[in-house]
C-alpha cells in the first residue's frame, strides 16, 4: 500500500464549495465501481459505527440512489441522489438531498460531481461539491467533514482488500 496518496479537503465558503481531491493504490475500474455500484457503497460509504443501506439505486442518467445512514441504536437518515451526467468510467454527476423514509426530499441540497483518473495504478477521484445555501453547508460542515473523511479510509481500505483477490 503506497503512503503518499493524496488527500486534499478544501471549503470555499464564498463559492459555497467543498472540494475533495484523493488517490487510491487501485485500478481505475475498481474504485468506480465503488462509487457507482450499490453493493459495494454500502461497504464504505458510512463512518463507522454506522452502516450505509441502499433501498435502490438505479445508476443512469435520470435514475436515482435511495440509501439510509444508520446509527448503531437502528436510528435511519435517508438520502436520494439523482444522476445528471455519466460518462463510464471517467466523470458523473448527481444532486444529492437529505429526505424522509418515503423519499420526499429536504430541500435545498447539493450537487456532486466526480472525476476519476488514473496513472501508473492509482486512481484519482477529484470530487467537487455545490451547496444551494451557505446555512445548509455551515450547518452540516463539521460532520459531514468527519464523516466523508472516515468513509474515504473505510473505502481505501476495502479497495486493498479487494485488490488482493
Amino acid at each position: 500500500m503506497k503512503n503518499d496518496l493524496l488527500f486534499d479537503f478544501i471549503v470555499d465558503k464564498l463559492a459555497k464549495t467543498v472540494t475533495i481531491t484523493r488517490e487510491f493504490d487501485a485500478k481505475l475500474s475498481l474504485v468506480w465501481d465503488a462509487f457507482t455500484k450499490a453493493e459495494l457503497l454500502d461497504q464504505w460509504l458510512a463512518p463507522k459505527p454506522w452502516t450505509s443501506k441502499t433501498k435502490y439505486m438505479h445508476f443512469k442518467v435520470g435514475g436515482k440512489r435511495f440509501y439510509a445512514m444508520i446509527s448503531p441504536e437502528g436510528i435511519e437518515r435517508w438520502g436520494i441522489q439523482e444522476y445528471t451526467s455519466i460518462t463510464p468510467k471517467t466523470n458523473f454527476k448527481m444532486y444529492n438531498a437529505f429526505a424522509d423514509k418515503d423519499e420526499n426530499p429536504e430541500l435545498p441540497g447539493s450537487e456532486w460531481d466526480h472525476y476519476f483518473s488514473e496513472q501508473n495504478g492509482t486512481t484519482k477521484v477529484n470530487i467537487s461539491i455545490y451547496n444551494e445555501s451557505l446555512e445548509r453547508l455551515e450547518r452540516i460542515l463539521d460532520g459531514f467533514t468527519q464523516g466523508m473523511k472516515m468513509s474515504l479510509n473505510n473505502l481505501e481500505n476495502l479497495l486493498a482488500t479487494l485488490s488482493k483477490k
